[in-house]
């Protein structure tokens, strides 16, 4: 059985004989005299014709009848053997000037895979063109009839110039085969490693890409006019593009680069290897985040010069940034505050005492009434700043135990209902789950998170508005469920930069309270483990989300 691709090679090649023989043959029918042998006499070129043609045709015929051999291919090239004897006998035999014609066979079996069927192929022509020499030379001496459309030999060279002269006929039969055998495998040879490696390449290639598009940074790449080459996954990924790539499009505006980033970028990266930026990057879908971008030069493989970008959304370590500054600021002066509250809410407390007892001892006009009154109340505020202030600075031992969320949600709203800070045009509304949604901590706490919160978006809407108090249960990391607690108001709303320093103390901006209610809401959070997400749009609203740590379930299921 033959292999699919010999069969089409051998078709080929058959397709090539039948050219070169019929022109060959018709080109010989016409110069070569050939001997009259009666009326119904053909010429034998013409014949010949005929009969390869038939040959041709049947042997391409028989794989289509499931008749394929290993030896198939060898009877194809024997054709051509037999096909060029025959032409060598009609043109003189040892005189013939197309003994050539035998390397073509030789050639093209060496050059189907199997190195003997060359030297098969040779001994074949080498044999027949001997045995052909020999008949011609037996005709000569009467001993043998010799065909009588061809003209009987004469003028035959000395036996001993004709086999000096077969003899380098077969050397160069055999030498071509040898050749023809060698240049064959040795390109049979580079095809194969030609292949292996360009399987390689192409292994690479798909490799590299692979690592380019399991980065987590967004990778791109664009030519020296700023046009995107390639934009890798995790690109498509933070920008919210796809899901067809943008490559062609101006790099500036798929980036979304800040003014000017561009127009001196030859010579910063000149002098520094790559140039950072950080910048606001509005994704597809509306969202905004911060996007940490570098820019390097490239060198392209035409010999131009391009860019490549790398860039991560560097919101969260934006915000842990914040926070962490926060944070530092607040341990700066955290301690010493705190110990200069104390020790003026000592001596604060001995003068509205002190105050108190003077209001009921002394005989005081209207005007000294009101004023003792304005002291006393102002005196009682200033305390209750002092006390929320060592309550942000000095938390109480916090004094865990079981909780529904649910509950004190409720709870709460039913407290903010009867509270002055709710008005006719205010409404309090909350969503809870038909079942408990668990909870560990401090009830005070607890408590001071929902009020505290809850009175932030009251105030958040001084014409009236719908605030709700949500509890529920969430997928955490791992899939494990977390309690959830948010506070949603549609009021002013608040600035990207109101929202960075939301959580400091003293920055209230309703006019009331301490401005320490939003911080300590933060201080009980983090102190807890949890965490706390503010989502704000000027004029629509404001959404508190704070998620309870995996360890409160844990202590509560306890």
């Amino acid at each position: 059985m033959i292999e699919a691709g010999l069969r089409q090679r051998l078709a080929a090649h058959s397709t090539l004989r039948l050219i070169v023989a019929t022109v060959l043959l018709l080109g010989l029918a016409a110069t070569v005299p050939v001997r009259s042998a009666g009326a119904l006499a053909v010429n034998p070129f013409l014949a010949l014709i005929g009969v390869t043609f038939g040959f041709t045709i049947a042997l391409l015929a028989l794989p289509r009848f499931g008749f394929t051999p290993t030896w198939l291919p060898d009877l194809h090239f024997a054709l051509d053997v037999a096909l060029v004897s025959v032409v060598v006998l009609l043109t003189g035999g040892i005189n013939s000037l197309f003994t050539t014609l035998y390397a073509l066979p030789v050639l093209s079996a060496s050059v189907v895979p199997g190195r003997r069927r060359g030297q098969r192929m040779a001994a074949l022509s080498a044999m027949l063109f001997v045995g052909l020499v020999a008949a011609q030379y037996a005709a000569s001496e009467g001993r043998i009839a010799w065909p009588t459309t061809v003209d009987a030999p004469s003028n035959m060279p000395p036996l001993s110039v004709a086999l000096y002269t077969l003899g380098l006929n077969v050397f160069g039969i055999f030498a071509v085969a040898m050749l023809a055998g060698s240049l064959a495998e040795r390109a049979r040879n580079a095809d194969v490693r030609l292949e292996r490696v360009t399987e390689q390449i192409a292994d690479l290639q798909a490799f590299n890409q692979y690592i380019i598009d399991s980065l987590l940074s967004g990778l791109a790449t664009a030519d020296a006019d700023g046009r995107l080459l390639t934009f890798n996954r995790s690109a498509m990924a933070i920008t919210g593009i796809g899901p067809v790539s943008p490559a062609g499009r101006p790099a500036a505006d798929v980036l979304q680069l800040p003014p000017g980033v561009l127009d001196n970028i030859d010579a910063d990266l000149q002098q520094v290897r790559s140039k950072r930026m950080d910048y606001r990057f509005v994704r597809s879908d509306g969202s905004a985040i911060d996007l940490g971008l570098s820019v390097a030069g490239l060198r392209l493989p035409d010999g131009s010069r391009g860019y490549i970008y790398t860039f991560q959304d560097v919101t969260e370590t934006k915000r842990f940034e914040r926070n962490a500054r926060m944070q530092q600021r607040l341990a700066a002066v955290g301690e010493m505050a705190a110990g200069i509250a104390h020790e003026i809410r000592n001596p604060l407390a001995s003068m509205s005492g002190s105050m108190q007892m003077l209001r009921h001892e002394l005989d005081l006009s209207g005007d000294q009434a009101q004023l003792m009154d304005i002291v006393l109340r102002e005196s009682e505020r200033l305390n209750e700043t002092i006390k929320s202030f060592l309550a942000y600075a000095r938390p109480a031992k916090a004094q865990r135990s079981a909780l529904d969320l649910g509950t004190l949600a409720q709870e709460t709203a039913m407290l903010l209902r009867n509270s002055p800070d709710v008005g006719e045009r205010h409404h309090v509304r909350v969503s809870v789950p038909d079942g408990a949604v668990p909870i560990a901590g401090d009830e005070g706490q607890i408590r001071q998170i929902l009020w505290n919160l809850a009175t932030n978006g009251l105030r958040a809407m001084p014409d009236g508005g719908e605030l709700e108090l949500v509890a529920r249960t969430d997928a955490g990391v791992g899939g494990e469920p977390i309690s959830v607690l948010e506070v949603i108001d549609h009021g002013v709303g608040m600035s990207a930069e109101e929202l960075d320093g939301i959580f400091q103390p003293f920055r209230g901006s309703f006019g009331k309270g301490t401005g320490l209610g939003l911080a300590i809401v933060h201080r009980i959070v983090t102190d807890s483990g949890g965490r706390i997400d503010v989502h704000s749009e000027p004029e629509r609203g404001t959404t508190f989300t704070v998620r309870f740590p995996r360890a409160s379930l844990q202590t509560h299921s306890a």
